[in-house]
C-alpha cells in the first residue's frame, strides 16, 4: 500500500510552522487504523472548518507530532503534551511543541481558531477540566474537533497500555462538551464497519487471557509512545480500504455504533 495516506480534498502534505515547511512521512500513516481515523476526522472537519492554511491550529496530546502534517492543512499549528521523551521527537522533527498538562494549557485565552483533543482526554484524570481548558484557549468562532474510544464494556489490553481511565457514548461526549459552553456541530461514531471483527476480537482475547505483546511507554522506559498493534500486509490493505470507504460516509452521515467517536463543537462567537 501506498506510504502516506491518500489525499483528500485540498489536503495539505507538509508541515508548514514559523521554523520550517517539512514534508514527513510517518509509519502511523502506512497503519489502517490510524489512516482510517485521520481520513474521516478530516473528511467531517472539512465541512465545517476551511482548510486554508491560515488559522492557528492547538494540538493538545499531540505526542511526537504524528498528526502536525494532517492539520497543517488548516495553519501554523502548535502542539502540547505533558511526557518529555515524545516532545524530544516532535522538536526533531522541526515542530512548534510545548509542556504542559491538558488540565492546565500552557496557552493564552482564546489563542487558538481550531483546537484538536485526538484520543487524549481519556488518559486525563478530570476530564471537565481538560474541556474547560479547550473551551478556554478557543477562539469565539473557533472549533473543537475531538476523538475518544466508545464504550467501557469494549475495555481492552489496550485500554491498560495507554493508560486509559474511561471510554465514551457519543450522548456522553456530547453531553459534556456542552456543558461546558460548546455548541455540538456532529458526534458520530467511526470504526462501524469493522466494529463487529474489532468488538468479537476483543471479546475473545479477554476470554482467552490472551493480549499482544506490545510497547507502551506507560510500563517501557524506553518507549515514547504505544505500538500500534501491526497487521499483516494483505489485511492491512483490506481493512485500509474498508476504513475509506467509511470515511466517505461520514463526509455526510452520522454512524449508530463504532469503536471509536469524533466529535466536533464549535465555540459561540
Amino acid at each position: 500500500m501506498p506510504n502516506t495516506i491518500p489525499e483528500t480534498e485540498n489536503q495539505t502534505p507538509m508541515v508548514q510552522n514559523d521554523r520550517a515547511t517539512t514534508p514527513i512521512e510517518i509509519e502511523e500513516d502506512k497503519h489502517w487504523w490510524f489512516s482510517g481515523r485521520t481520513r474521516s476526522l478530516l473528511n467531517m472537519l472539512d465541512r465545517v472548518v476551511e482548510p486554508d492554511g491560515q488559522k492557528r491550529v492547538l494540538d493538545i496530546g499531540c505526542g511526537a507530532g504524528n498528526m502536525f502534517h494532517h492539520l497543517a492543512r488548516y495553519g501554523s499549528v502548535v502542539g502540547v503534551d505533558n511526557n518529555p521523551r515524545p516532545l524530544l521527537v516532535a522538536r526533531e522533527r522541526g515542530y512548534d511543541v510545548r509542556e504542559g498538562r491538558a488540565e492546565d494549557l500552557p496557552v493564552e485565552d482564546g489563542a487558538f481558531d481550531l483546537v484538536a483533543l485526538l484520543d487524549t482526554v481519556e488518559h486525563c484524570d478530570d476530564e471537565m477540566a481538560v474541556f474547560e481548558e479547550c473551551y478556554r484557549v478557543c477562539a469565539p468562532g473557533g472549533h473543537l474537533v475531538v476523538t475518544v474510544p466508545a464504550f467501557m464494556w469494549l475495555w481492552s489490553h489496550n485500554d491498560v497500555l495507554n493508560d486509559h481511565k474511561r471510554r465514551y457514548t457519543s450522548a456522553e461526549l456530547g453531553e459534556k462538551l456542552a456543558r461546558v459552553g460548546f455548541q455540538i456541530r456532529r458526534t458520530t461514531y467511526n470504526n462501524f464497519l469493522v466494529f463487529p471483527l474489532a468488538a468479537g476480537l476483543i471479546l475473545m482475547r479477554r476470554e482467552a487471557s490472551r493480549e499482544p505483546d506490545l510497547a507502551s511507554p506507560h510500563f517501557d522506559d524506553e518507549s515514547y509512545q504505544v505500538e500500534m498493534e501491526p497487521a499483516p500486509p494483505l489485511i492491512n490493505t483490506i481493512l485500509s480500504g474498508v476504513t475509506w470507504t467509511e470515511s466517505q460516509l461520514l463526509r455526510w452521515v452520522n454512524l449508530p455504533i463504532g469503536t471509536s467517536i469524533i466529535g466536533i463543537a464549535q465555540k459561540p462567537a
